[in-house]
Order: C-alpha cells, then structure tokens, then sequence
C-alpha cells in the first residue's frame, strides 16, 4: 500500500500478525529484500517492510536533505503513528541498520529491540566523513551520468559482495533485478543525503540505547565482524552472532540460518 509520510509516498507492505517487526532494507534494495522471510516470520510477527527513501515505489525527492537520516527515522516514526503502533523490534540491514540505530537514539521509547545486521553507528571522525561524502558524491554523479545499469555492474563486483557470487543463479538474478529496477536520482539522492558519510557518528552515543540489540554479521565479512564487537563493548545490552559461511548479506548467504536466528532472538 502507498502511505503518505510527511509529504513523501512511501511503498508499505504489512503481513502477519503478533508483536510487531519492522524491517529496514540495505542501499539499492526495497521492501522484497526480506520477502522471502514473511512465511517464516509472519506466523509470530506483524512484519512492517517499506521501500526507503528513493527506493523501489517510495517517492525519490529532488533535494537531498530530505533524505537525511534524521529525517528518514522521523518517517518511520509517522509510519507507526500511521499504523497506531506504539513500539515496535527493528531488523535493520546495513544502511538500513543504520538507520535503525539513529531511530533507537532519537525516538528511544518507540524501539523495543534491535537486530542490526552488517550494521555500523557511522565513521569516527570528521576526515573519514568528509573523504567518505567525496566519494559518495563522486558516485553519485557517476550514477547520474551513466545510469542504472553501468552502476549495478560496478555495485556487484565491489568486494563487499565478492561472497555474493556463490550464491545460486536464481538468487543472484533476483538481487540483480531488484537493483537494476531502482532510479538513478533516488539512488544518488540517498549516498548524498543518507550516506555513510553524511549521517552523525552514532559511536560516543552508542551508550545511550539501553534496549537489547543483537549484532548480526558474516564470518566471511572480516570489517564488519571488527566492527560487530567494537559495538558491543559499547552497547550496555548487545550481544554478537557471527554467521560461518557468510558475507556481508548474511540474510541471503545464510538463510535458514539467519531467519532462524531472528526469530529465537526476538522471543528473547
């Protein structure tokens, strides 16, 4: 269903009932990304999955203010007004986990819990932000220039995802479609208003969320293993749940294992 939230129309989709899930996507995914898991998941939960900001169906506003973070997790708040749920668990995958975290730290009563996977609170200082937003934008304006397709060649074959490869034809087919289907001016909108770079550091505030989070990530995905158990010592309530045979897409790499593990983690 299409919702407006503070001007923009965003893509909602809202299965299952039970305690209520809502589920943010990763950079070039939409609310399909966790599709696969409705079967699994919805008998136990409401699960809430949305196109974000200049993704699949959602709107793709020209100012990229508009995307900031902050102002990304003040629509998921007008969602759950929308949807009169009062708080909800957080599944959060990379730029969407994210975004999860900076929803737990300015709107702390509405998240009961949080499960980030491939997650980060941001980059530490003020140089590995600035040269991390100069090549966003550089990206960016590649994307703009050279459209959908050349970005998705080059996306896939970052090493980031290099784990990605081993993944069956069909799998590997259907994570291509879902990016080649994106819009070249949502996709640089969300790197220059939502990029890694141009959110807050959320490390020296990591103190401050007091719920349970759990830290998902692949074995294979060294840095953000580091990063998993960094957060931790930061986190008053974290635990680490590192994925064996897995990547930085642990939900796809590994499966049955990871929707497993997220069910048995929100019953905690």
């Amino acid at each position: 269903m299409q919702l407006l939230l503070q001007g923009v129309q965003y893509q909602v989709e809202v299965d299952g009932q039970g305690s209520p899930l809502l589920v943010l996507h990763g950079f070039t995914g939409s609310s399909r990304s966790f599709a696969s898991f409705v079967p699994k998941w919805s008998g136990q939960h409401q699960l809430i999955r949305l196109d974000l900001l200049g993704h699949g169906c959602t709107d793709a506003p020209s100012d990229p203010l508009r995307y900031s973070i902050k102002q990304a997790a003040a629509d998921l708040i007008a969602l759950l007004d929308e949807l009169e749920i009062q708080q909800t668990d957080v599944l959060g995958y990379s730029m969407g986990g994210r975004l999860a975290l900076t929803l737990a730290l300015l709107y702390p009563g509405r998240v009961r819990r949080l499960l980030l996977e491939s997650s980060s609170p941001g980059l530490k200082t003020a140089e590995e932000r600035q040269d991390r937003i100069a090549l966003d934008e550089a990206l960016a304006d590649r994307i703009e220039r050279q459209g959908i397709e050349a970005f998705v060649k080059e996306w896939e074959n970052l090493l980031l995802f290099a784990t990605q490869k081993k993944l069956p034809a069909d799998v590997q087919a259907s994570v291509r479609q879902e990016r080649l289907q994106q819009r070249p001016h949502g996709l640089a909108g969300s790197l220059r208003g939502m990029g890694t770079g141009a959110q807050p550091s959320w490390w020296q505030q990591l103190s401050e969320i007091t719920v349970p989070v759990v830290l998902y990530a692949g074995a294979l995905d060294e840095k953000f293993c580091l990063i998993a158990q960094e957060m931790r010592e930061k986190l008053p309530d974290a635990r680490v749940r590192i994925i064996p045979g897995a990547g930085h897409t642990v939900h796809l790499e590994q499966a049955d294992i990871f929707g497993t593990m997220v069910l048995d983690d929100l019953d905690l």
